[in-house]
């Protein structure tokens, strides 16, 4: 793997789209941040996007990743929840495209493969693995973050290749 990388992990929805900072350092990962950006649903569904674009300029702002992974969107039985996921899915990657990131879009076997080595781990194992690999007191909540966490691991796992 490639030494000081630092790397953005995108959980998206529109409700809450998390996300986690991870730097690989010295062939190590080490937590920077990880937080979840959350809209109501009271508001209007233009001003929960401008909410997640806007603070998820600022997370960039601040921690300046050099990429970043973000899962894709999985096949939804709610067509209404999938419409919000994508809806926030298109606005992280116009935020990442304006800051020249580079995105990297992983599937969500590919994640639980890449953080536990099993593509059938469940979502308390990817916590628990999270929670390892980045030598953590107690696995990372809310799972959003832990989820976003979990994506910027598995970036750094598949772009080292």
């Amino acid at each position: 793997m490639c030494n000081n990388k630092r790397v953005l992990g995108i959980d998206p929805g529109l409700a809450n789209t998390g996300f986690g900072v991870v730097d690989f350092v010295d062939g190590r990962y080490k937590m920077v941040s990880y937080g979840c950006i959350t809209t109501s649903s009271k508001d209007a569904r233009g001003e929960r996007l401008i909410k997640i674009y806007t603070s998820l300029c600022a997370v960039i702002d601040e921690f300046q990743p050099q990429e970043a992974g973000m899962e894709t969107l999985f096949f939804a039985r709610n067509a209404t929840s999938a419409m919000g996921v994508s809806e926030a899915r298109g606005v992280v990657t116009l935020c990442l495209a304006q800051h020249r990131i580079k995105l990297g879009e992983y599937k969500p076997n590919q994640i639980k493969q890449a953080v536990t080595g099993t593509a059938a781990a469940d979502k308390e194992l990817v916590e628990k693995y999270v929670k390892i690999l980045l030598g953590l007191d107690a696995e990372p909540k809310p799972d959003h973050a832990a989820d976003a966490l979990a994506c910027a691991i598995t970036h750094l796992h598949y772009s080292a290749r």
